[in-house]
């Protein structure tokens, strides 16, 4: 089951916007200084770049994702995880349905 609600938050109110639109996230940190983020991707194919190691957690839609040095792509849906380690890139793929997410950093 995926997380639904996250207790005890402080949100910056200015959203981080990606990719002319198709990815809007809200950074988010919680009661013991833990930084994640809520976001919704619309229908694209796009590569991420990430910094520090993170986890993808899938609340809503579907994606699927092609991992680094992965030769298929991978179907998640809600409740379902995937980890991206620091400083790599992946594809994702939304097709139909928003997909919503957390992501979980470090």
């Amino acid at each position: 089951m995926s997380t639904q609600q996250i207790a005890n938050v402080s949100v910056q109110t200015q959203a981080n916007v990606y990719f002319d639109g198709r990815c809007v996230s809200y950074s988010i940190t919680l009661a013991d200084g833990t930084k994640k983020s809520v976001g919704v991707i619309l229908p694209a194919s796009l590569v991420f770049n990430t910094g520090a190691p993170e986890i993808m957690e899938t609340v809503a839609g579907s994606c699927s994702v092609k991992l680094p040095g992965a030769a298929d792509w991978q179907t998640f849906g809600p409740g379902e995880r995937f980890s991206v380690p620091g400083n790599a890139s992946f594809e994702i793929r939304v097709e139909g349905a928003p997909y919503h997410y957390i992501c979980h950093f470090g």
